[in-house]
């Protein structure tokens, strides 16, 4: 009778349990293990195991094994792969049997498959991590926390990291945040209230995450004893939401302050929103209007009504969004021009369901556009064939039309200029008198303005001008556009300048005049008396190889007399006519010429050029001159260069006045001008040891500068380098 009620109780188990022999054959088994765990439904005893038992892992088969032999085996949960590629959860209880204790040889075999559970809970994970979703628990017994996973990678701290509950606070941002938080877990615990924040916490990385908290109690006898809740990385989706508050707020206020106007049509409704703007510009009181489409409608003048109904409709169905102007009819019977945009949402299935758009008045805009084609219909003959310049420039300074004659002083075609502004073409020290246009006849109620101004030529020379200005008002009486009278008087400025320059340049030679007296006499003298005294000793020599040496001394001295002279007659020339072949040249074009015809003399001496000079700068200039001028100090400064290190020359310019200073730096053997300062630039001084040296150079140089009405000075300190400084009129 015992045995009966053990094989029932056994049979209806609600657990898989199968009794085997050492052999592994069935004694007894649960009806649990032969649905769950057997090929089929035929009673299985005597059979063995693994001949009726569907896939199982071989680390089961194992345990099984050692179960029978006497060796118990518990295993809480493992995920298998089996042969077949099937993954499985298996739980297990092998419980080894004797015949002295159960009355059988063999196990107890506790079988249980879980895959399904840890799916659920492996999908649970998943989600979590997907969702950047994790989950705590606070055990207010302990003051322990525990956290997920996920949880723990939004704080960015350690798998291993264990918190309690005063950790947890602290990783919410000081301030408000941390407070509020402070403040809810508080009360959750006083007095069981639930919480659902969103705050900002500093994670263990120090980076600002926002987070979505959520927190319920559980009560014991009325007291909460757990904290369990949800918590949410949100930092996107809550950064995005602040970014649209904060957009939607600034279209608020430029709506606003733009006065446009916004609505919203809901097309199964028939019903139309508008906001405040949008009363005032149709002139409706809000009490008053009805909200449907035919209180829109209602208000379009009759001429354009027919264009607005149809745009709506082709907006609705789908055939373009609504892009329309259309005037309106106040009670008062004024007419305004509106300009309407919109945008239509469907649905899913493609319906049109709802109207989005804004409005806004233009009738300001259309007044002023009409007044100034008639103002330019009238305008435009007198203004294409004037002798001067003229143009139409708007209060962003922008060319809005030139004619002929301006194009042609400033070299660009009418497409060239109505690409740019005014300033584009500014001399860049005038930009303030275009502050002053600006202020004056945009700003002010100035009737008239009269400047003169400096602009770039397309080829780069600077154009002078007398601008004359009036501007042409609105209806409201504010300027719209200025009309500019552009008298070109290049040609009388530079005819000026050549004439100051002149005087200038007469005034320096007559004071040079005479140190060049000084400089011919006590050369030519120098020479003369030495050829005399050769010419008195051949005279008085008998001795014929003494005679030969002689005349060989009085030809070299002649030599060096005809050299002498071409000196001299260099001087003369740089001295002589250099006005009247003054040019505007640019600094840089010229400096990059003379870089280029001595790059192999650069290279050579692996020396480095570097440049910073304005594409602006031009100066008034013999073109021969300041060629040679720049070629003979680049050349000087590869020429005395230290034997201790690569050539460095840095050319710069400013503008210093009515003047562009350009100076150019090296790190070559310097000279020592405490003891040579006040020669530097004499005739036949060399101050270093160089078999090319014949101190010509920079005599030269300072008379081709002076002739220009220029200045040169030089600051140098010895083995460190030298720097020339060149001042020549700016241009």
């Amino acid at each position: 009778m015992k045995t009966l009620a053990v094989d029932f109780l056994l049979k209806e188990s609600p657990n898989a349990i199968a009794i085997v022999d050492t052999k592994l054959n069935f004694i007894s088994y649960s009806n649990q293990w032969l649905r769950k765990f057997t090929l089929n439904d035929n009673d299985i005893i005597d059979k063995h195991l693994f001949d009726v038992t569907i896939e199982t892992p071989d680390f089961f088969k194992t345990a099984l094994e050692n179960g029978v032999k006497g060796k118990e085996d518990i295993n809480h949960g493992q995920k298998f792969v089996l042969p077949s590629g099937k993954i499985q959860w298996l739980k297990w209880k092998i419980l080894p049997s004797t015949y002295d204790t159960n009355g059988f040889d063999g196990a107890i075999v506790f079988l249980d498959d879980i895959t399904i559970d840890k799916k659920e809970i492996e999908l649970l994970h998943k989600a979590e991590e997907v969702a950047r979703i994790g989950c705590w628990e606070l055990d207010l017994k302990t003051g322990l926390i525990n956290w997920t996973k996920t949880t723990k990678d939004i704080h960015e701290v350690d798998e291993n990291f264990t918190p309690n509950l005063e950790d947890g606070i602290n990783f919410y941002k000081e301030g408000t945040h941390r407070d509020n938080i402070t403040k809810l877990v508080g009360a959750a615990i006083a007095d069981g209230k639930p919480f659902d924040t969103e705050l900002i916490i500093v994670t263990a990385k120090g980076n600002e995450v926002w987070v979505c908290a959520k927190g319920e109690v559980e009560l014991v006898n009325g007291h909460a004893s757990r904290l369990v809740g949800t918590f949410q990385d949100i930092d996107e989706r809550k950064k995005v939401q602040l970014a649209h508050k904060e957009i939607t707020e600034r279209l608020k206020i430029t709506t606003k302050t733009a006065k446009i106007g916004t609505w919203e049509y809901d097309l199964l409704e028939n019903e139309l929103i508008w906001d405040q703007e949008m009363y005032k510009i149709f002139d409706v009181k809000e009490d008053q209007f009805s909200g449907a489409f035919e209180a829109w409608s209602s208000t379009i003048h009759p001429e354009d009504k027919e264009k607005a109904l149809t745009a709506t409709n082709d907006a609705i169905n789908g055939i373009k969004d609504f892009d329309e102007e259309f005037r309106i009819k106040h009670k008062n019977g004024s007419v305004k021009h509106i300009k309407g945009l919109s945008k239509t949402i469907k649905d899913f299935n493609g319906k049109a369901i709802k109207m989005t758009g804004a409005n806004w008045d233009i009738t300001e805009l259309r007044s002023a556009e009409l007044k100034l084609a008639k103002s330019t219909e009238t305008f435009a003959e007198t203004f294409e064939h004037s002798s001067i310049g003229m143009a139409l420039v708007s209060p962003e300074l922008k060319w809005l039309k030139v004619n002929k004659s301006l194009s042609k002083s400033l070299g660009y075609s009418e497409e060239e200029l109505l690409k740019m502004k005014t300033t584009d073409i500014t001399y860049p020290d005038d930009l303030s008198s275009s502050e002053v246009f600006k202020s004056k006849v945009f700003s002010e109620n100035n009737n008239n303005l009269q400047l003169q101004k400096r602009y770039f030529h397309k080829d780069g020379n600077v154009v002078h001008a007398i601008i004359g200005v009036t501007p042409v008002r609105d209806l409201n009486e504010k300027p719209s556009h200025a009309i500019v009278q552009f008298l070109d008087i290049t040609n009388s400025i530079e005819s000026q300048n050549k004439l100051e320059a002149l005087v200038e340049v007469t005034k320096s030679q007559n004071e040079s005049l005479t140190n060049f007296a000084h400089i011919v006499s006590h050369n030519l003298r120098s020479h003369s008396t030495n050829m005399t005294m050769l010419t008195k000793f051949l005279n008085e020599e008998k001795d014929e190889n003494e005679r030969l040496n002689l005349n060989r001394m009085i030809t070299s001295a002649t030599e060096s007399l005809s050299e002498t002279i071409d000196h001299l007659n260099d001087v003369v020339l740089v001295k002589t006519g250099a006005l009247e072949k003054l040019q505007s040249i640019s600094i840089l074009n010229t400096i990059n010429q003379i870089t280029k015809s001595i790059n192999g003399l650069l290279e050579e001496q692996s020396a480095t050029i570097k440049i910073d000079v304005s594409k602006s700068h031009f100066v008034n200039a013999v073109p021969a001159y300041l060629e040679s001028i720049f070629l003979n100090i680049l050349t000087n400064a590869l020429k005395y260069r230290s034997s201790e290190r690569t050539p460095i020359i840095e050319i710069k310019s400013k503008v210093k006045g009515d003047f562009i200073q350009i100076s150019f730096k090296d790190n070559g053997q310097g000279i020592d001008l405490e003891k040579h300062g006040d020669k530097i630039f004499g005739m036949y001084k060399t101050f270093h040891k160089h078999k090319d040296a014949k101190g010509i150079g920079l005599f030269i140089t300072k008379n081709q500068i002076e002739a220009m009405s220029g200045t040169i000075s030089i600051e140098s300190i010895v083995d460190n380098g030298t720097t020339i400084f060149i001042e020549l009129k700016h241009n």
